[in-house]
């Protein structure tokens, strides 16, 4: 999926508190561009901020292959930004906080939102939170998308350590 003579663009969305911002700082090589704002609802995990039009950073693949991180605002109100950012992009990663009350109901909703994006390029899934919650198993997540007639990488990951996020970037890319 690479195409060595031109930049990669990778799309990280998901919901709120599912570990976009996070995974997009884990692995930026330069400063992280924010449009982080005070929250003013509750949201969860008491985030004191939150995304409203994008995260973005740079990431650099052996062979010096350029990858663009664009991460979207998670709350639906923000939607509108969503086909924006995905605009030439390569790839999408869905994050899923499986702490959240519905994790499953969640991956509906972003496949769903995203499916025009979907056709055209690739999806991995990285579950977040695990360590908060296993109630769901990667094995429900394959199951939903089993009968969605859909088919994704599902990896469990730590938005925190770079070389999981790294992992799902390659599996996207490569």
């Amino acid at each position: 999926m690479i195409n060595p003579e031109k930049p990669s663009k990778i799309i990280f969305t998901g919901p709120v508190g599912a570990g976009k911002t996070t995974a997009i700082c884990s692995i930026s090589e330069n400063r992280v561009l924010h449009s982080e704002v005070k929250s003013s609802r509750h949201i969860r995990h008491d985030k004191k901020t939150t995304t409203v039009a994008m995260d973005y950073g740079t990431l650099t693949l052996d062979g010096g292959h350029k990858v663009h991180l664009y991460g979207t605002p998670g709350q639906q109100r923000f939607e509108f930004m969503w086909p924006i950012l995905t605009k030439g992009g390569n790839g999408l990663i869905l994050f899923l906080d499986n702490a959240s009350p519905d994790p499953l109901n969640d991956m509906h909703t972003y496949l769903d939102a995203f499916a025009q994006f979907i056709q055209r390029t690739h999806v991995v899934i990285g579950i977040t939170r695990c360590d908060v919650s296993n109630r769901i198993k990667l094995s429900d997540y394959k199951q939903v998308l089993a009968q969605r007639g859909q088919i994704f990488p599902v990896e469990k990951i730590d938005a925190r350590r770079a070389e999981d996020v790294k992992k799902l970037v390659h599996l996207l890319l490569l």
